[in-house]
């Protein structure tokens, strides 16, 4: 990377955002940031990460509009597209509120990343878009060939892995139509410290087996990849000239009731699910691809013990 290499990230302030922009600010990116407000308290904690002083600009931009895209995409070599609406555990969110932003909103990051004439986007999907497919084999391990199905996704009305899926597909249509250079990057369920100041989906997840208590939990089982890991896999994409086409990013697959397990012994104290009902089981999914590209993960324990110290330090989980 030639020094001071100007990108941009949407959503900067989300929770895997905030962990790609202190990380491209450590490798001295000038990194300009997407968010709602720029001077909402909830992003204060990217204007303290380490060299966002000299080399962080945050622009107020909705994924709807456009005219605010365009401005912040100005003059950036690379788009991280991150920014889409994630529903926290339990929550039903209408169709409609979870596919314009997702697919509308991808749509106009790469209109403006078109028009701007950036050399690589690299838009972050989801193993949602990828592992909700019917008639995929079942005992073959699903790698990036594979996709949800969209009729399957609809007739369920699972809009989530419906909206992801959508909005992958719709930068496959933009990069054709517009000749741009465009990766994709499917994480599983992302966990691990947080940097932002509000919990968010998928650390609720975790935050809920601590302190939940409930009688009874699916046992589904689940593919997991840190934060951090996720964070590092945009990145390699990125500086690899030789990257290409999907990315699935995940590092490990465990059920709920051997998460459980694993946390008990590493904390007893805390208040977990008393019994566990037969869940889904996800068909496993490889992240050969990135693997092979040089990408590497972090222990399982190294991510939980991360996670729960943080939690602690934020006072949302008494040690």
């Amino acid at each position: 990377m030639s020094n001071k290499e100007q990108v941009c990230v949407t959503g900067a302030g989300g929770y895997l955002a905030s962990w790609l922009v202190k990380l491209l600010l450590s490798k001295g990116y000038i990194v300009h940031g997407t968010v709602r407000d720029p001077s909402d308290n909830k992003n204060a904690h990217l204007k303290k990460l380490d060299n966002a002083t000299e080399n962080l600009k945050l622009f107020k931009a909705d994924l709807l509009e456009y005219e605010g895209l365009c401005t912040a995409i100005e003059g950036c070599i690379g788009v991280f597209h991150v920014a889409s609406p994630l529903p926290s555990p339990g929550e039903y969110v209408p169709k409609e509120q979870l596919m314009e932003p997702a697919v509308t909103g991808t749509r106009n990051v790469l209109n403006a990343c078109s028009k701007a004439k950036v050399k690589k986007v690299i838009v972050v999907s989801s193993v949602a878009a990828v592992a909700l497919n019917p008639n995929w084999p079942k005992e073959q391990i699903m790698d990036e060939e594979c996709w949800s199905d969209l009729e399957f996704c609809e007739a369920i009305k699972n809009w989530y892995f419906l909206a992801k899926t959508a909005a992958e597909k719709e930068a496959w249509e933009c990069a054709k139509r517009s000749n741009l250079n465009v990766i994709t990057v499917c994480p599983s369920l992302i966990i691990g410290p947080l940097l932002q100041p509000t919990m968010n989906a998928t650390c609720l997840y975790l935050l809920n087996l601590l302190k939940d208590g409930s009688e009874l939990v699916e046992n589904r089982t689940t593919p997991h990849v840190d934060v951090r890991d996720a964070a590092e896999s945009l990145l390699l994409v990125y500086e690899k000239p030789e990257a290409e086409g999907r990315y699935i990013c995940s590092s490990h697959e465990i059920s709920t009731q051997d998460l459980v397990d694993k946390l008990k012994l590493m904390y007893p104290q805390y208040n977990y699910p008393k019994s566990f009902s037969e869940g889904m089981v996800w068909t496993r999914v490889s992240s050969r691809k990135l693997q092979d590209l040089g990408w590497k993960y972090r222990q399982l324990e190294e991510t939980i013990t991360d996670a729960v110290k943080n939690y602690e330090e934020r006072g949302v989980l008494a040690s």
